[in-house]
C-alpha cells in the first residue's frame, strides 16, 4: 500500500532483497534485510527511495506487513507492494527488482495506526485492496505474541484473484481465532454475489458495540469514508476507530 512520502528526521538506511513473493498478479511481498534496522510496530510503515543513475531519484511511502521481528532476524522485515500504472516506484518493486537489489528505506514511520499487543479488546479490522498490508502486520503480530483478544477482519477486494495474503488467510481463519469476511465487487466465487460493503455486512461480521473493539480501518479513501460510516452507523464510537487511507 502507498501514500505520499512524509519527511522525518530519521536516518535513510540501505534494503538489500534477500527474497520476494508473488501475492496477486500485480502485487509481491518483498522480503528485505535492513541492516540497523530499529524494529517497528503493526500498522507502521516506510519510504522507500530508488535513485537512478544519473541522479534522479524518487520516493513513497509502504506499509510494513510483517510481525516485528527478534533476534536473529532483528534486522528483517517485509514490504508488499501493489504496482500502480502511473507509479515511478511501486513498479520497479513489485514487478522488476531482484534478489540482491538494493534501495533506500527510512522508518520506522506512524505512531496513530498502531495495533499494541497489550491491548485486549477484541480487535476488528477492515481492509479495502491493498489496504490489508497494514492490518495484515497485525494479525501476524497478534498470533506472534499468542493473544487471547478475538479478532475478525472484514476485506473488500475486486475479484478473489485480487486478495493478497489468500493462503494464508484461508488457514488462519481455520486454525486461529480469525473470523474472515470477504466482500468482491466485481466478481465472486461461484454461487456467491458480488457487492460492497453495507450494514448488514457490519452487523453479520463485526463485533457488536457492546464489546468496544479496538477497530482499524485501511484502504482507498472512499472504501474507509463507508467503512467508517457504516461503523458508526452501527452504533461504534467514532473516536474509536482508527483510520489509514491511500489515493
Amino acid at each position: 500500500m502507498a501514500r505520499a512520502a512524509v519527511p522525518g528526521r530519521l536516518t535513510w538506511l540501505v534494503a538489500t532483497i534477500a527474497a520476494t513473493r508473488q501475492e496477486t498478479e500485480s502485487a509481491r511481498t518483498l522480503v528485505l534485510d535492513v541492516p540497523g534496522w530499529p524494529g517497528h510496530r503493526p500498522g507502521q510503515h516506510v519510504v522507500a527511495r530508488l535513485t537512478a543513475a544519473d541522479g534522479y531519484s524518487s520516493q513513497r511511502d509502504y506499509s510494513i506487513a510483517s510481525a516485528p521481528a527478534g533476534a536473529p532476524d532483528r534486522d528483517r522485515l517485509e514490504l508488499t507492494i501493489q504496482a500502480a500504472d502511473d507509479g515511478e516506484v511501486s513498479p520497479y518493486l513489485a514487478g522488476v527488482a531482484e534478489p540482491g537489489d538494493q534501495f533506500d528505506l527510512k522508518g520506522p514511520i506512524g505512531q496513530w495506526f498502531v495495533w499494541r499487543p497489550g491491548d485486549g479488546r477484541p480487535l476488528l479490522l477492515l481492509a479495502g485492496g491493498s489496504g490489508v498490508v497494514p492490518l495484515m502486520a497485525m494479525i501476524r503480530t497478534h498470533e506472534q505474541v499468542k493473544s487471547e483478544a478475538p479478532v475478525r477482519l472484514i476485506y473488500s477486494a475486486r475479484t478473489p484473484a485480487d486478495v493478497m495474503y489468500a493462503t494464508e488467510l484461508s488457514e488462519r481463519s481455520r486454525v486461529s481465532p480469525l473470523g474472515l469476511t470477504y466482500a468482491f465487487t466485481r466478481k465472486a466465487p461461484d454461487g456467491a454475489k458480488t457487492g460492497r460493503i453495507n450494514a448488514g455486512m457490519i452487523a453479520a461480521a463485526a463485533f457488536p458495540p457492546a464489546a468496544a473493539p479496538a477497530i482499524y480501518v485501511c484502504g482507498p479513501a472512499g472504501f474507509v469514508e463507508t467503512a467508517s460510516a457504516l461503523l458508526v452507523a452501527a452504533g461504534h464510537d467514532f473516536a474509536g476507530i482508527r483510520t489509514e487511507r491511500f489515493g
